[in-house]
């Protein structure tokens, strides 16, 4: 598939698909004309990398993960790097937690002082 078929099977533009392969995340074939060739396999892929992206890891992270994840074999090394990404992960998803429940908190505190017709500060 083109790197068009490719964006539009992912939803990931153009210019990222470039910079996955600049950053040797995602390889293609060449024509003779020099236009990108993607396998099938590649869209799996590129949706992996963004999942990657999305849970924060860096370009560099997810380089050296991707391999490990297609063989299934991981080194002690990326073992440990991984394990601190995901305390990483936890940490954050515990501080939006507390966000969350804080925000809850104060609408509810507002919804109360709106129904006793007690305007809220602003």
């Amino acid at each position: 598939m083109r790197i068009g078929e490719l964006a539009a099977a992912t939803g990931v533009s153009v210019r990222a698909l470039r910079y996955y392969e600049e950053q040797s995340l995602l390889a293609a074939a060449r024509s003779a004309s020099g236009q990108r060739h993607y396998p099938t396999a590649a869209v799996e892929r590129v949706r992996l990398i963004q999942e990657l992206y999305a849970a924060g890891l860096s370009s560099r992270t997810i380089v050296e993960l991707l391999p490990c994840i297609e063989s299934e074999e991981v080194s002690e090394g990326l073992l440990d790097r991984l394990a601190a990404e995901r305390d990483r992960i936890d940490r954050q998803i515990r501080d939006l937690t507390g966000t969350r429940d804080r925000l809850n908190a104060a609408i509810a505190t507002a919804s109360l002082a709106r129904e006793a017709g007690r305007p809220c500060p602003r």
